[in-house]
């Protein structure tokens, strides 16, 4: 039935929409990924403020009629992450996070788990800006695609079963390939094999240190995977 609507929720996007009104990408821990459309919000005197803002975790009410938008009624600022919008690689950063949970996580579908791995990279960009940066990015989406059930199979080959001498990467095969199974893989170094084992092991805020030509290499088996088991393509991920 139509009607008020309760949830928490961090706003991905924020599109400006007709003379004041904006149109909202959120994904809220209830729900899922949501649209809403917030009305008057660019006038000067909107009851919003500046919160309907990209990467803001707010308390939302909203209002579900029949569009497929939803409207909101009303939202107070749960965290908004000031020190993250001063730092122009940790703001890039939340962007390609946002945008990240955005392209494979785009049901509304509730997931919890991604939800709190999204407040949990904000919060440490916010907290730590410097953490911004090419490594932190390619851990927060091995992490993603640990939670939509796509992790690269990585302690052993996963055509053979090997557990020696895994020097390559199938993006198709789904995780880490052995000399004699490595067609059609790349090459894998060994300290971005490390990289990737640590990365999804660890906490964000432990994420592993690698050199460039590392993290080259592991983003490139993160990005193979997620376009050959969900259709996917995120945007490159940078060095900060």
């Amino acid at each position: 039935m139509p009607g008020p609507v309760k949830t928490q929720g961090v706003v991905l996007r924020s599109l400006r929409y007709g003379e004041a009104d904006r149109i909202l990408h959120l994904y809220t821990r209830e729900r899922g990924k949501m649209g809403a459309i917030a009305k008057g919000v660019r006038r000067a005197r909107s009851r919003f403020g500046g919160r309907l803002e990209p990467f803001f975790r707010l308390d939302l009410i909203l209002h579900e009629g029949r569009s497929e938008l939803l409207t909101v009624t009303g939202a107070e600022t749960v965290a908004g992450y000031p020190r993250l919008r001063e730092h122009a690689g940790a703001l890039d950063t939340a962007a390609r996070a946002c945008d990240a949970v955005s392209r494979l996580f785009d049901t509304s579908d509730p997931h919890p788990g991604v939800y709190n791995l999204l407040c949990n990279e904000l919060a440490l960009l916010d907290g730590d800006p410097a953490r911004a940066g090419h490594a932190n990015q390619l851990a927060f989406r091995l992490k993603l695609l640990l939670a939509a059930g796509l992790a690269p199979q990585l302690a052993a080959c996963v055509s053979c079963g090997e557990r020696e001498h895994l020097s390559g990467f199938s993006g198709a095969a789904g995780g880490v390939v052995c000399p004699a199974c490595e067609a059609g893989s790349f090459p894998l170094d060994e300290e971005a094999h490390a990289f990737l084992v640590g990365a999804m092991g660890r906490p964000l805020a432990e994420t592993p240190p690698a050199a460039e030509r590392a993290l080259r290499q592991a983003e490139r088996a993160i990005v193979d995977t997620v376009e050959h088991h969900a259709g996917v393509r995120w945007r490159e991920a940078i060095a900060g």
